[in-house]
């Protein structure tokens, strides 16, 4: 997917945008000036495109306070990965100093810039709007991120020249992707599969600075293996290059088919462990749990059982996933890992014909049907398969709004139980027939 970032001085409404495009309240909000100081990532659907936008904090240009200037670099780091830049100011000020400094480092980008002009939302504000074309940028789109007009306008520029990534993706080669937290042995099990120190190995956290892409063709295997950087807290990430090794690890996920979560078993299972889980989880990708250096642990019969059982728990409600205790230093299960990461590639894949399908509605249907709702009775007719990229089904039935959530995780479990899904994110939607 291509990558739209936002961008402006602070307190424009930048984050009220993002809030909006995406649909959640993921980013902070408030009157003060500098609240967001980390980008924060997520991605909108527009018309059947997908796309993933940054939100960005405040730029503030020749500023000495430390967070401004940590800002300042994030805003920078966001224009040179972004594809489309959204400029957005704020009507009630007009043009300011902080404008024309932001102005001058887009005019040296070979970027789509698209001007957002922010809180029009009378005829009179639409008037005023008009004053920030002699900034020299050809597109602005006048907005209220508050109740939400003039998005939809923006949002049509927006994807105007983007493709439909479900389109566009062709099935080929599996792309392998190791994720994990800096010097959990991501590196390490690359250079082992490999057989050769391919990627720089050290003990200090964060030596993978991109993703690193090669393929792999031996044991009758042939696939592409992606190292990524670590990816640890925000709070923690101080340099600049780590910035921008978090962008590309997590633009990695968007080619990928299968991720490799790895942990460090000496650490434990940690939130952060949970975070990149779920973000492979949130992208649709296949996962595969490897709990590394399982021989520093001092372990007794049921330690596996127990470990597994905590980071099941810490998983819900994906836990259908592969888990494989290692030590890529002792060598210990590795080519397992690949053996396990190609099977839940190959179950990604896995397309079910619509007779089969309705046979196992019918059987699921009639061994637990769907409870009254408010007296409404739920009645699923038929179901089919989407092609796209990730298993993906529809239910169609009358009253598709009061399927109760516990009912669709029984549809999804008894999809589990029929077919093995395991390390396979599944959509399951209910539609009106």
């Amino acid at each position: 997917m291509e990558t739209v970032a936002i961008v402006g001085r602070p307190n424009v409404g930048k984050s009220t945008l993002f809030n909006r495009l995406t649909g959640e309240r993921k980013s902070i909000v408030d009157d003060q000036s500098g609240v967001t100081r980390d980008r924060l990532y997520g991605v909108v659907n527009w018309n059947g495109v997908n796309f993933n936008i940054i939100d960005t904090g405040g730029y503030t240009p020749e500023s000495d306070d430390v967070f401004e200037t940590a800002i300042r670099e994030q805003v920078e780091i966001a224009i040179e990965e972004a594809s489309l830049i959204m400029f957005v100011v704020d009507v009630t000020t007009g043009i300011t100093r902080m404008e024309d400094a932001v102005t001058d480092i887009l005019r040296k980008t070979n970027k789509k810039v698209v001007v957002v002009v922010n809180k029009v939302d009378n005829s009179q504000r639409a008037m005023d709007a008009t004053e920030f074309y002699s900034l020299g940028f050809e597109l602005l789109f006048n907005v209220s991120s508050i109740n939400g007009s003039g998005t939809g306008e923006l949002l049509d520029e927006i994807v105007r020249d983007m493709d439909n990534d479900e389109e566009l993706f062709e099935e080929d080669i599996p792309r392998i992707t190791v994720l994990g937290q800096p010097n959990a042995g991501k590196s390490s099990l690359v250079n082992t599969f490999l057989g050769q120190e391919r990627n720089v190995v050290t003990n200090i956290a964060g030596t993978t600075r991109d993703s690193i892409d090669t393929r792999f063709t031996k044991f009758g295997k042939d696939v592409i293996i992606i190292d990524t950087a670590g990816l640890r807290k925000k709070a923690k990430v101080h340099e600049n290059l780590e910035f921008y090794s978090v962008i590309r690890a997590v633009r990695t996920l968007e080619t990928t088919d299968v991720a490799i979560v790895m942990i460090d078993a000496t650490k434990g299972v940690t939130s952060q462990d949970i975070t990149i889980f779920s973000l492979a989880a949130r992208k649709q990708v296949g996962i595969v749990l490897v709990v590394n250096k399982w021989d520093l642990v001092e372990k007794d019969t049921n330690t596996a059982r127990e470990y597994e059982a905590n980071l099941r728990k810490r998983m819900e409600p994906f836990t259908d996933v592969p888990i494989i205790f290692t030590s890529v230093h002792e060598k210990q299960r590795i080519l397992k890992v690949l053996d396990i990461a190609i099977e839940v590639y190959e179950r990604r894949k896995l397309k079910i014909t619509t007779s089969k399908l309705n046979e196992f509605l019918q059987a699921t249907l009639q061994k637990y049907p769907p409870p009254f709702v408010k007296g409404k009775k739920v009645s699923i007719k038929y179901i089919t398969q989407l092609h796209t990229r990730t298993p993906s089904f529809v239910l169609f039935c009358n009253n598709p709004k009061y399927i109760r959530p516990s009912y669709k995780n029984y549809i999804e479990n008894r999809f589990r139980e029929t077919w093995d899904f395991t390390g396979v994110p599944l959509n399951i939607f209910y539609r009106a027939k």
